[in-house]
């Protein structure tokens, strides 16, 4: 029987029908998903937040412990996709692995919170490339101070150019699989440049055990696991591939691959890339008060000592970003349309179409991208109050990825009987409950920390 029909009648099974073409390959399934998770691309955007809750030993071995984390959120990505591969993801798997009483309403506000997250997330990568462009703008014209309507600007422009990347869909795995390998080739042009330019360095005991508290916070393990939301956000969105699954062969056996590579490459990169820029760190309080209000930026610009290689350095950061922002749209537009497919939003009837000359749901990517405008619209009105709606949806959304594993060790044998039916159930004897235990006590942990406020406040409040 061919892989399509095997395929196809999977899905069926699941009691849907085929909607999507199967265009991706496992590398531009890759693509899309590390693109969109790209982890020293998060360290660049959320470099500010790490100096301050804990510095070069919050990045340095934060990395390491969210990686181990990250790894068991993937293995259990990786058996929940390999049993159940369906372009819902988390929602369908609550669904599945919920009590038949709690089903329906563990379905619905899983799916809510993936969609919200994913809305959110696009908001805060296009917050950084719009930001991010007028840094380097600033520092070529140090007279020019930034307003928040010139980000807004450059937050809607980023918004809306990812947006016509997604209307055809034929190209996106070719995009999926160009934004990759420009990621990594921005990587090691980075990793080379800056520690080979730098005018002086630092030695290992700033790098690997330099503490910087700056957060208000008197106990220093507060701060770091504060200041762990950097590291985590470098791992975020690692459910992209899952929602895939519909297009793709194979997904049952090439979607864990993805996922499982994503982290793999993420860990690789973002730690050697953050101790390359520490190590060519020179002045860390320039870096808190610079006026391109891009700490990355600025730390580009004390190693190169020109403003047209730290502008040219920033351009691929820039270039990687975009590439984060065309795949976090196929994620959200994926996650409303299959959504939408199960009646999880209003007029679903009409979001759940797909556009058959284009091959993508163009109704439920331009809902999606709609949304994400009108909450660039919420920094216009507090730059606050934007950021603390983009921390907390995101939290959501990593929740997203918790839940179903959690209802997993709920339901015990049920569920590892039904995950027995995936290619990927030998990971079920590696860490199965231990994994998902682990992800449950992280999230709660680190929801309930972040939640909270310092009793004093920072010595440097530009975050």
């Amino acid at each position: 029987m061919k892989s399509s029909d095997t395929d196809a009648q999977r899905l069926m099974a699941m009691g849907y029908s085929i909607d999507l073409s199967r265009n991706y390959s496992v590398l531009s399934v890759l693509g899309v998903g590390f693109s969109l998770t790209n982890s020293w691309f998060g360290i660049s955007a959320g470099l500010i937040t790490g100096i301050n809750s804990g510095g070069p030993v919050l990045i340095v071995y934060g990395i390491i412990l969210i990686t181990l984390v990250s790894t068991c959120v993937a293995i259990s990505l990786a058996e929940l996709t390999s049993a159940y591969p369906n372009a819902g993801g988390q929602y369908f798997w609550a669904n599945e692995l919920a009590p038949q009483r709690h089903a329906n309403f563990a379905s619905y506000l899983t799916g809510w919170f993936a969609w919200a997250g994913s809305i959110f997330t696009s908001a805060s990568i296009s917050i950084a490339i719009g930001t991010a462009a007028l840094g380097c703008w600033q520092l070529t014209h140090p007279d020019f101070v930034i307003q928040s309507w010139h980000v807004f600007l450059g937050y809607q422009i980023t918004n809306i150019s990812a947006f016509f990347f997604n209307c055809y869909g034929p190209i996106l795995p070719t995009v999926g699989q160009l934004a990759l390998w420009i990621s990594l080739l921005s990587f090691f042009i980075i990793l080379v440049a800056v520690p080979s330019k730098a005018p002086t360095h630092q030695d290992a005991k700033f790098v690997f055990a330099n503490f910087i508290n700056n957060t208000g916070w008197k106990q220093n393990g507060i701060a770091f696991i504060v200041g762990l939301i950097n590291t985590n956000w470098a791992f975020a969105c690692l459910d992209c591939a899952t929602h895939l699954s519909e297009e793709i062969q194979h997904p049952e056996k090439m979607i864990p691959i993805a996922i499982l590579c994503t982290v793999a490459i993420g860990f690789i990169t973002s730690w050697t890339y953050a101790i390359a820029l520490f190590f060519s760190m020179n002045d860390v309080d320039s870096l808190l008060e610079t006026p391109t209000g891009v700490p990355i930026l600025a730390l580009f610009h004390q190693a190169i000592g020109s403003k047209g290689g730290a502008i040219a350095l920033e351009a691929l950061v820039m270039a990687t970003g975009i590439g984060c922002q065309i795949s976090c749209h196929t994620w959200q537009s994926r996650l409303c349309w299959s959504f939408a497919r199960d009646g999880g939003i209003p007029f679903s009837s009409y979001f759940c179409k797909i556009d058959r000359r284009l091959n993508v749901p163009l109704r439920a990517h331009t809902m999606s991208c709609i949304i994400v405008a009108i909450v660039g619209c919420l920094y216009l009105a507090s730059y606050t109050a934007f950021n603390r709606k983009t921390s907390s949806m995101s939290k959501m959304e990593r929740s997203t990825r918790c839940r179903p594993a959690v209802k997993g060790c709920i339901v015990g044998i049920k569920a590892l009987k039904d995950l027995a039916a995936g290619p990927s159930n030998k990971m079920s004897t590696i860490l199965p409950a231990e994994a998902q235990a682990l992800i449950a006590i992280y999230q709660k942990v680190c929801k309930n920390t972040l939640d909270c406020k310092p009793t004093t406040q920072p010595s440097h409040t530009k975050l």
